[in-house]
């Protein structure tokens, strides 16, 4: 299971949010590129980087500082935040990003997204943020009416290989990652899941790592490395 280090940006920071909410931002660091390098340091195998401008806009707007973090990490970096052509995913994957992340344009524009994984394939992984088993999408500002196991077998017909589930309520709380949502969307289709929101502790990651066999793939840890009540050196030692 890959462990894998969050870096949100907003305004050119390094923030956390409490379920997706700008007024309950955080300022962790004021050095994206710095974050990055240090999460490489310490052992990470990839890096989860958010563009928050960009997923409330609906166009990335911070690529200049993704460019400098690319430059600045050898390893794989998975990026999303309002990605929503294919001129944008062209440009994020000639920059050197290995992974790029839709969400609105996977629910919204199902033809886009089959154009994108034609033409990339495994570089393309599907945003699954999710408030009561329903997708929210536009910087989760917006509850579609699809149904994201529906939506997961979907995708699992279409080829699609990898995606994030994301429980918005959970996310940025610190009040462990929803166990039962994970087993559940595991098994609506052949997706590799990596698991994001609510990561507290080590026991947590370990919670994770026991869902390995039905195919969660790898978990997101945000806010708890910043708030340091989760070391990513001893994360890393559960992969």
């Amino acid at each position: 299971m890959l462990v894998i280090p969050a870096i949100d940006i907003r305004a050119g920071n390094c923030v956390m949010l409490t379920q997706g909410k700008i007024e309950d931002e955080t300022i962790y660091s004021k050095d994206p590129v710095f974050i990055a390098k240090l999460w490489q340091a310490k052992g990470a195998k990839r890096l989860h980087v958010v563009d928050l401008d960009g997923a409330f806009q609906g166009a990335p707007k911070n690529i200049e500082i993704l460019k400098k973090i690319r430059e600045s990490v050898s390893i794989p970096i998975q990026f999303g935040g309002g990605v929503r052509s294919l001129e944008n995913i062209e440009k994020l994957i000639g920059l050197g990003i290995n992974y790029v992340i839709l969400g609105t344009i996977a629910v919204y524009n199902p033809d886009l997204l089959r154009k994108a994984f034609s033409r990339y394939n495994s570089k393309i992984i599907i945003a699954l943020d999710v408030r009561d088993n329903i997708i929210s999408i536009g910087g989760w500002k917006e509850t579609t009416t699809v149904n994201a196991c529906d939506f997961v077998k979907d995708l699992t017909s279409m080829g699609i290989k990898e995606a994030i589930f994301t429980d918005i309520k959970k996310d940025g709380t610190l009040q462990g990652p929803n166990i039962k949502a994970l087993r559940e969307i595991a098994k609506c289709g052949k997706l590799k899941i990596i698991a994001s929101g609510g990561i507290s502790n080590i026991k947590d990651v370990k919670e994770v790592k026991k869902l390995e066999s039905i195919g969660i793939s790898g978990v997101i840890i945000g806010k708890a490395l910043y708030t340091d009540d989760i070391k990513l050196e001893e994360a890393i030692k559960e992969e």
